[in-house]
């Protein structure tokens, strides 16, 4: 796999893919879909489709592929390399959605949850296939959510293709557990060659799972949580544990605009990001302070 563009820029998304089989535009194909990283605080998520003929189905199978949570690295990568060999039937796609991209549409204005942004990326990806002129007629997904609203919602995106969502699909389905091969083989190769645009001293690659509840993964973010601008990209800052450690961690801060009367003491950087009410009435903007000017109540 080709990460550059992903060096050049991991700050948003990334799309690779490999060249479609001739015999995938001329044969009626069946398409997997799985991710990889959806549950870690550090490091991308990726989405991954693998496709191939339906004519051809058994050959998949007789590569042993299976769900990759099981497998070892070694065994992933040695059947990632098997894939590509035979890729005059097996065809691939991915996108890789960085940290950064996840946490802030999860934090933005209008607010964008990890499951919807699952859905439509996995909804991407079937569509890059059928764009590239893949034959699609028959898709397996392993289910983000309730299986039965995911599958209706990609039914009626995809009416002439038969959709099948399933809970443990990538333990169900062989093309399924391929996707989830190149899913897992892509997440590992861009974590190891992650490029941080920080200036780290003394950077820790040893950070354990990358999973919230991982001790080494607890303290590698606890060492380097800088004080003032937070985590590096590396980092999904809308998870719970990156947000308390930066409570506890990082600087007071005091918003300029804030009238000292109505302060009773600093407030944390993530209050900024509360999604509930506040406790405290905002002031108005000193714009309108400096106008005399007022909600309109009635007219």
């Amino acid at each position: 796999m080709d990460f550059s563009e992903l060096e050049k820029d991991n700050t948003g998304r990334c799309r690779l893919s490999s060249p479609v089989p001739a015999v995938c535009r001329k044969e009626s194909c069946v398409l997997g879909v799985d991710e990889a990283g959806r549950g870690p605080v550090l490091g991308p998520m990726v989405y991954a489709i693998c496709y191939c003929p339906l004519s051809r189905l058994a050959d998949l199978e007789a590569m042993k592929v299976a769900d990759s949570k099981t497998m070892s690295e070694s065994d992933r990568d040695r059947l990632f390399a098997k894939m590509e060999e035979n890729g005059d039937f097996v065809g691939w796609a991915l996108d890789v959605l960085s940290p950064n991209l996840i946490s802030t549409s999860m934090l933005g204005r209008v607010k964008y949850n990890l499951n919807a942004l699952s859905h439509d990326t996995a909804a991407g990806l079937i569509q890059y296939a059928l764009d590239q002129g893949v034959r699609v007629t028959q898709v397996f997904v392993d289910t983000v959510g309730l299986p039965e609203t995911y599958q209706e919602r990609l039914q009626q995106r995809f009416p002439g293709i038969d959709v099948t969502v399933k809970a443990k699909a990538d333990a169900l389905y062989p093309v399924v557990s391929a996707a989830s091969i190149c899913a897992k083989v892509a997440r590992d190769q861009a974590v190891k060659n992650w490029q941080f645009v920080e200036d780290l001293q003394d950077l820790d690659a040893d950070y354990g799972s990358g999973y919230p509840n991982d001790p080494k993964t607890k303290a590698w973010l606890k060492k380097h949580v800088e004080p003032v601008f937070g985590f590096p990209q590396f980092v999904r800052f809308s998870w719970s544990t990156a947000q308390t450690i930066l409570e506890k961690e990082a600087a007071d801060v005091l918003w300029e605009d804030s009238p000292a009367q109505d302060l009773e003491g600093p407030e944390r950087i993530t209050a900024y990001f509360n999604k509930g009410s506040r406790a405290r009435p905002r002031a108005p903007h000193r714009y309108f302070q400096e106008r005399g000017l007022e909600p309109a109540t009635a007219l």
